[in-house]
């Protein structure tokens, strides 16, 4: 299987997945743990891939997702964006809002 199709299949089976650098128990730069901070603080619950720990995944998810930075959360299969995205998101109420919208119960 190539890369961007298990990058597709990854996706396609989790209604939320963060691509961060590390784990959410320990996240390897800031962004990451910003992110994960934000997520975590929704009470929803979100699949994730160490892109550090997957080098493959982490060159070619740019090119399925067209967004070069890291992290990366997806949402029903949409690109939401980075940390700065899932913050503000997180603000305005945006975020809780897709979040109920999907199969994941709490």
């Amino acid at each position: 299987m190539k890369t961007t199709d298990q990058i597709r299949q990854q996706i396609k089976e989790h209604t939320v997945i963060l691509y961060m650098k590390g784990t959410p128990a320990e996240p390897k730069c800031g962004f990451s743990a910003k992110a994960v901070a934000a997520m975590s603080s929704t009470g929803f619950d979100f699949a994730y891939v160490d892109v550090l720990a997957s080098p493959r995944i982490k060159e070619a998810l740019p090119e399925v997702s067209d967004f070069p930075t890291f992290p990366q959360l997806f949402i029903n299969a949409e690109i939401i964006g980075g940390s700065d995205i899932i913050e503000a998101m997180l603000a305005s109420g945006e975020l809780m809002s897709m979040l109920k919208e999907t199969t994941i119960t709490q």
